[in-house]
């Protein structure tokens, strides 16, 4: 009665929108001896304590409860990969609940959309898809200016991850030299192993796609990175005090002077970590040759903007990690954390408090 423990999971899962019947079924299905109840709410909506309070675990993107009522709530499981819009709520400041990520799961559709914009560029297609527009039938050398293909092509990829490994995986595919940059060091085969959660058949578990890899959170460490002579750069690193505005237009010099072809910058990151102002302004300048955006800063992006009109730039609206899969192998993560926390183990993807991811 009332808050006393309960024994059977109790799984509540908020979204802001309705999910399909079929989507219903599926998650049903997977927690199978569960009790599951869904509550449709607003973004960062509290939870009301009706819910909350018998709650043994929670899923959900930014609903969290107030910390009175969570006497029996075990993890809250996130549908974002990043946790950094909930940051300063009590629940993460105050209480020692696990929280866990959906990191990993994004790799496959951002990899995608990370080639597909690569490709649009190197091939002309937003050209190509004006003339079919037009009914235009275009002369082969109307084709052939600038349009390359991407073998044996340098992409530095800004933090190998679940998200940068797939993109490395599809870009070593395509004949490219894949340079992967992390945090902190990475010297041995087992250091460079992938633990976390891995969509599978995607990614580089073993961490032996790159030609090489680099590291550090200084200054002088990004520059000797930027100065590889990179064709491509991905920002995929999470936004902290020490990412916002890492590449500003010291940086985007650094790359082009290197780079054997105007570098291509793309971020699938956050918004933040690239001073907008440079990269608009190193865009018409022609120091880079291009950018693919996912984020921008701020979000929406409003519609007066310079950054809308800058030359070779190609935006989205944060949509990058879209798709069918999202939300069942999200929940696929909750569910390899039930068995873990049944079985005393350590949990996939959780929050290091204090860390900032």
């Amino acid at each position: 009665m009332g808050d006393a423990p309960l024994t059977q999971d109790r799984i509540l899962i908020t979204n802001a929108s309705d999910f399909a019947p079929a989507l219903l079924e599926e998650i049903q299905a997977k927690f199978a001896h569960a009790d599951i109840t869904y509550v449709k709410l607003e973004n960062f909506t509290p939870i009301p304590s009706e819910y909350a309070r018998r709650a043994t675990h929670i899923v959900t993107f930014s609903n969290l409860p107030h910390v009175e009522d969570v006497p029996n709530v075990k993890l809250i499981h996130f549908f974002s990969a990043g946790l950094d819009h909930i940051m300063t709520h009590p629940i993460v400041q105050t209480t020692k609940i696990p929280l866990t990520s959906s990191s990993g799961i994004h790799g496959p559709p951002i990899a995608e959309w990370v080639i597909m914009n690569w490709l649009v560029a190197s091939r002309r297609f937003v050209n190509i898809h004006k003339s079919q527009e037009r009914h235009h039938w275009g002369k082969y050398g109307e084709w052939m200016s600038g349009v390359h293909d991407q073998v044996g092509r340098k992409v530095g990829i800004l933090g190998y991850g679940s998200i940068g490994r797939q993109i490395g995986r599809v870009a070593a595919a395509l004949g490219m030299q894949v340079h992967a940059y992390t945090a902190s060091p990475r010297p041995t085969p087992a250091s460079r192993v992938d633990r976390g959660y891995i969509v599978p058949g995607t990614g580089d578990r073993d961490g032996t796609i790159p030609v090489s890899w680099h590291h550090g959170t200084d200054r002088a460490s990004i520059h000797a990175f930027l100065a590889l002579g990179l064709d491509h750069l991905v920002v995929a690193l999470p936004l902290t005090p020490q990412t916002t505005h890492l590449l500003g237009a010291e940086e985007f010099r650094l790359l082009a002077a290197h780079a054997g072809s105007k570098p291509f910058v793309t971020n699938i990151a956050r918004g933040k970590i690239v001073d907008q102002t440079a990269l608009v302004a190193a865009l018409h300048e022609g120091v880079l040759g291009g950018a693919a955006l996912d984020v921008t800063d701020p979000e929406p992006l409003p519609a007066d903007d310079p950054l809308w009109d800058a030359p070779n730039v190609l935006i989205s609206p944060h949509i990058s990690g879209a798709g069918l899969e999202y939300i069942p192998r999200s929940l696929d993560i909750l569910k390899e954390n039930l068995g873990r926390l049944a079985r005393g183990e350590e949990i996939l993807n959780e929050y290091k408090r204090g860390k900032g991811y």
